[in-house]
């Protein structure tokens, strides 16, 4: 299996809400990619206004290319029990660029300290675990023309490697393109000839910014 090496970033799979209940409050965890510190408390004032009646809405973001921006709010909870909690989520998971936001509308039953601090951070690791991440890496292509017959059986050469194909387009034949690490191009081809007992046709293509999940 080719293994990546080289990474830019990581980030949530897509932006998207999960929510939980834990001891009757609602907790609602918003994820959300971002470029910015800016875009980060423009997010986060936009999910407040949209659930102004709830109790709390905590947050913690991470922006910059090596993670240098680190942001967190326990926005009335007590403090250290929310957005550091959170914060401490993303980090362990090698997240950058992203910022998460848990609105709790209050149940009526009081968590104390420890409890809050599992509910928040278990509400982020619970919706990341929900929407994924992916690794977004610059790779070199290596794109591959197969007979329709010989593309029926290309999901197990995938599987194999760990790949996804990207631009596959269906014409006489089809054509689809790998992206792998520059050094892995011509092992990976080797491999393709053996697949197909050397009935198979590639070339070297450009490089690209891909999304591989992880």
């Amino acid at each position: 299996m080719i293994k990546f090496f080289l990474w830019i970033t990581k980030l949530f799979a897509n932006d998207g809400i999960v929510e939980e209940e834990i001891k009757k409050s609602r907790f609602i965890c918003h994820l959300k990619r971002i470029s910015s510190e800016e875009e980060g408390r423009e997010y986060i004032a936009q999910i407040k206004k949209e659930h102004h009646k709830a109790n709390h809405s905590c947050s913690a973001m991470i922006v910059g290319d090596d993670g240098q921006i680190k942001r967190s709010s326990d926005d009335g909870e007590p403090s250290g029990t929310a957005g550091v909690p959170m914060l401490t989520v993303l980090e362990k998971q090698g997240l950058t660029n992203v910022v998460a936001v848990v609105t709790r509308y209050f149940g009526g039953i009081k968590l104390g300290a420890g409890g809050l601090i599992r509910a928040y951070s278990g509400s982020v690791a619970h919706a990341i675990e929900e929407i994924g991440r992916v690794e977004v890496k610059e790779l070199t292509g290596l794109t591959v023309e197969l007979t329709y017959s010989q593309y029926q059986v290309f999901s197990n050469f995938l599987e194999k490697e760990g790949l996804q194909e990207f631009d596959t387009t269906f014409l006489s034949d089809v054509s689809t393109t790998l992206f792998v690490e520059e050094s892995e191009i011509k092992r990976l081809g080797q491999e393709l000839t053996e697949f197909y007992q050397g009935k198979v046709n590639y070339e070297k293509s450009g490089k690209k910014i891909v999304e591989i999940p992880i």
